[in-house]
């Protein structure tokens, strides 16, 4: 019986931090919404509450970080209700990152637009990665909240289309500031948004990868796209 109720309490106790987990994965989608919209419509108000909620996604991840702690040292979990734990502690690490990127380009956001005249039409440069990020980190969110290997490994391919629209931006930027030196400044600030939106991808592709090591067990990190799912299926027929 008493093994039980310690099975019952330690299960309510995870479930309750993974709870914790997509809340701070709502506020962090949220906030990077809010900073493609201010970097769009240059909302100063609305920069600055973006920056601001960045205070509560800290606060929340050294919560999260200090109940996962405890969780270790009260169980001691082993097995995947262990790898389960350490997984979750590095999801909690990618969404405070999240936080930070999603923070820059409300700070780029602010000052692009407090300069006045723009002279590179800065949003319709990342709107294609932008949208394809927010997909790709709600999709990484609802993999997680479901533990979906399956979505998650759709999620690693597509980091890559995201890298190569990053790269084209690039190029297209650094194009507009060899022809015309009046938009260096704005195509400045353009590809640091670019970049953090790129960063977003990757933490979204991490997150992805957590949730195969959960369900697979399998550590997929710095793996090609293209063999992991193959190595999966070989390995259950095994």
């Amino acid at each position: 019986m008493m093994g039980e109720h310690s099975s019952k309490q330690y299960d309510h106790d995870l479930e309750a931090i993974r709870s914790k987990v997509l809340l701070m994965g709502g506020m962090v989608e949220t906030q990077f919404l809010d900073a493609m919209t201010c970097f769009r419509i240059g909302n100063v108000e609305r920069a600055e509450r973006v920056i601001r909620e960045d205070d509560a996604v800290n606060q929340l991840e050294v919560q999260l970080d200090d109940q996962c702690s405890h969780l270790i040292v009260r169980r001691q979990p082993a097995a995947n209700d262990l790898r389960t734990i350490m997984a979750t502690i590095k999801v909690i690490t990618d969404l405070e990152r999240i936080g930070d990127e999603a923070t820059k380009i409300a700070r780029t956001a602010k000052s692009l637009h407090s300069r006045g005249a723009v002279t590179v039409n800065h949003y319709e440069m990342v709107r294609t990665i932008a949208t394809a990020t927010s997909d790709m980190l709600h999709d990484a969110l609802d993999a997680f909240a479901r533990n979906d290997h399956n979505q998650a490994l759709q999620l690693i391919a597509q980091d890559a289309v995201i890298d190569h629209e990053f790269r084209s931006i690039m190029r297209n930027l650094i194009t507009f500031m060899m022809e015309d030196p009046r938009t260096i400044s704005a195509a400045l600030d353009t590809m640091w948004v670019a970049k953090a939106i790129e960063r977003i991808g990757d933490h979204a592709k991490n997150i992805a990868e957590y949730v195969i090591y959960v369900v697979e067990g399998r550590d997929i990190r710095h793996s090609k796209p293209a063999g992991v799912a193959t190595d999966i299926a070989e390995t259950k027929e095994i």
